[in-house]
């Protein structure tokens, strides 16, 4: 079988890699040239456990190929998905250009029946746009050739996204015709040979899924932040809490952890875009707007803890210790993460940070430039710290040696915004903690 997948960020290129695994015959296709180079040449552009080897396998066997010219490969292909970038434009609406001038490609070039596969997060009625955009070029054209269009959103998890994709809870998929229904069938048994949970629907719900499922999961970390920050003013632990109520199966114990706000690159672009979306409809989601405001407000309250720990005598000269830099673990996408809010207030503060992540701090760098002292480890950046920021749970920082660690800062301070560690641990050992809804 034969695919083009057209985008090679991080839901293209583990969607192609993921194919190619099975025996399709892959291309990815990107305008970025360098890019393009670099991938032919096995340098791979993000992070994801496992991705390297699996394109470079891959790649040797032939299954899986780059090029930055869809044209010249259109016609080759039973299916094309779309999955290039969908940023936010200033309103918070999704910018659609990308998915539109791939279309426009599609309509200018095709000559042979074609399923032409929305993978992008994308607004509701976007498949409808897509298919406008292909038949004005065809009509330009003066040819008649039939494709079918569908919406199949992915539900990758950054850190885990092979497992994902290889093992899915389920593919969402929305078609308008048998003829795509019974291709993309094909495209996707081999990954659910034992249990076909591929869930077929019409496209508009298939495209308003994606985004509800985002919003449903930000909407459960909001609301156990907002839950934490009472019970520090009530004296409640929101430990037990959250075992108390992930004990009822209607609730369960997922995406209940309290903490210092949510990031990444679709939790927050996602909710934006639905909210916009149901203006655009005259709606107003009220529960999804007090979600976003929620997040925004917890992405302070690791500073607002650090001010109150200085009884607001200001920060300037402090050195503080950043513990993790990308929006979770097991990925360098430091997008929208607590670490970049953190940094621009320690700096506006006048403080002079020393972090250290195991893998994002290149991607920090990148945004950040040297305004931030990269440490070699996470020891290196408690050194003369007056005080230990944890922002991301990486495995590594769980069992830290917290004796060399309280001899090697200024003052052992440690402000915990993911509750990872041990409070009486630290009291016994005489290091001051603090961490989210306790």
């Amino acid at each position: 079988m034969n695919i083009a997948i057209v985008g090679t960020g991080y839901v293209g290129l583990v969607s192609g890699a993921c194919f190619a695994d099975t025996g399709a015959i892959v291309t990815c296709v990107d305008v970025n040239a360098d890019k393009i180079r670099a991938l032919q040449n096995g340098q791979i552009p993000i992070y994801e456990p496992g991705l390297d080897e699996l394109v470079l396998k891959n790649t040797k066997a032939g299954r899986l190929k780059f090029t930055t010219d869809l044209a010249s490969v259109l016609n080759e292909q039973e299916i094309v998905f779309s999955a290039v970038g969908t940023p936010p434009d200033e309103d918070g609406s999704a910018d659609l250009n990308y998915v539109l001038q791939v279309a426009k490609t599609i309509g200018e070039n095709m000559n042979k029946y074609m399923v032409v596969v929305t993978k992008s997060t994308v607004p509701v009625g976007t498949a409808r746009k897509v298919r406008h955009a292909i038949q004005a070029e065809l009509d330009k054209r003066g040819v008649s050739v039939e494709f079918d269009v569908a919406s199949n959103p992915e539900f990758l998890k950054e850190g885990n996204a092979i497992k994902d994709f290889m093992s899915p809870d389920r593919v969402v998929v929305g078609v308008e015709s048998e003829r795509a229904k019974k291709i993309l069938t094909k495209l996707y048994k081999p990954f659910l040979i034992n249990n076909f949970r591929v869930i077929f629907m019409d496209i508009p719900s298939a495209e308003m899924t994606k985004y509800a499922a985002n919003s449903m999961l930000a909407t459960r970390i909001s609301f156990m932040n907002d839950i934490a920050n009472l019970c520090e003013l009530v004296g409640a632990d929101v430990n037990m809490v959250r075992a108390g109520i992930g004990a009822d199966t209607r609730i369960g114990r997922k995406f209940l952890y309290a903490g210092c706000g949510y990031g990444g690159s679709c939790f927050p672009k996602d909710v934006k875009a639905l909210i916009k979306t149901a203006d655009g409809y005259g709606y107003s989601m009220e529960v999804l707007k007090a979600v976003e405001r929620v997040n925004e407000k917890q992405k302070l309250v690791l500073f607002d803890k650090l001010q109150k720990a200085y009884h607001g005598q200001g920060l300037g000269g402090k050195t503080i210790a950043m513990w993790g830099l990308a929006f979770k673990p097991e990925t360098d996408d430091m997008r929208e993460s607590t670490a970049l809010v953190m940094i621009r207030k320690l700096l506006d503060a006048g403080c002079n940070i020393r972090a250290y992540d195991p893998v994002a701090m290149n991607e920090c760098r990148r945004i950040m430039g040297d305004k931030v002292t990269y440490c070699k480890d996470m020891y290196d950046a408690t050194l003369d710290a007056d005080a230990l920021l944890l922002l991301t749970e990486w495995k590594e920082f769980r069992l830290p040696a917290w004796k060399v660690i309280k001899k090697s800062m200024a003052r052992p301070l440690v402000i915990d915004g993911r509750n990872i560690f041990d409070s009486e641990e630290l009291s016994e050992l005489g290091i001051e903690y603090h961490c989210i809804g306790k």
